[in-house]
């Protein structure tokens, strides 16, 4: 008879447990895995439709989402050095913060005031249909605040220029101060100011003032208050990603064809 009492045994006993557990968990965590993709692919869905005014009150279910998307919107992975489509990719479920962490499919970005460290060699847009024809662009943005990484969503008007809105899906700011980049209030002023200036310059900026005419400050969006250093990550990310480095190449391609 076993003596259960002797260390081996309880080694044993132990190592069979933290076995068949590790098996169960693996097991379970790959089942799960498609549900997260799918989950994650709805996400996305869902907050490019609420950045393009597209999404109704309430949200509606998986069903509602994923057709709202499927007859409005157009995605496509691109190049980001060119601008240009890329062939041969699954849009629906490539990932580019995954690709960005890949260093076969990333490289360090260069220096930047947005704190990016890596930059992917391809990224997904989204482009908002209307009776055929290009309504809206909506990229993906991301870049430092004070206490994290904001990751989120800039929409366009058809122009590549006007800002028709943005939104913020994933941070750690401060509730009440840089987390107000969640307010609906904040995300109101963003609607119809401009992106680039006249000489194609990245121009949209968030500051310190009163901005809310719209017409006489095109260019600025009032700085949440007392959360200057979020506002400038603001700032930042948007010159960085509408710039060379970013979808500049892309918003050039883009206008080229759409004059």
């Amino acid at each position: 008879m076993v003596d259960k009492t002797k260390t081996g045994y309880i080694v044993g006993f132990a190592a069979a447990v933290c076995g068949v557990f590790g098996a169960v968990v693996s097991i379970a965590a790959v089942q799960l895995k498609p549900q997260q993709v799918e989950n994650k692919v709805l996400d996305q869905q869902k907050q490019v439709l609420s950045v393009a005014n597209l999404l109704p009150e309430g949200g509606g279910d998986k069903a509602a989402i994923k057709q709202l998307f499927d007859s409005n919107i157009k995605a496509e992975v691109i190049e980001l050095h060119s601008g240009k489509p890329v062939d041969g990719v699954d849009v629906a479920t490539f990932d580019q913060q995954k690709a960005k962490k890949d260093p076969a499919s990333s490289a360090p970005a260069p220096t930047n005031n947005a704190k990016i460290q890596r930059l992917p060699k391809q990224a997904k847009v989204f482009q908002v249909m209307k009776d055929g024809k290009v309504d809206a662009i909506v990229l993906p943005i991301e870049g430092y605040g004070l206490w994290s990484t904001l990751y989120g969503f800039l929409a366009l008007e058809a122009d590549g220029t006007t800002i028709k809105g943005i939104t913020y899906y994933e941070h750690g700011e401060t509730p009440g101060l840089g987390g107000e980049v969640d307010n609906p209030l904040w995300k109101a002023k963003w609607p119809g100011r401009k992106a680039f200036d006249d000489q194609g310059k990245v121009a949209i900026a968030v500051a310190k003032g009163d901005f809310s005419d719209k017409a006489a400050h095109p260019y600025k969006v009032d700085a949440l208050s007392g959360a200057t250093i979020t506002s400038n990550g603001v700032t930042n990310m948007l010159q960085f990603w509408l710039g060379e480095h970013g979808f500049g190449p892309y918003l050039a391609e883009y206008k080229k064809g759409h004059k």
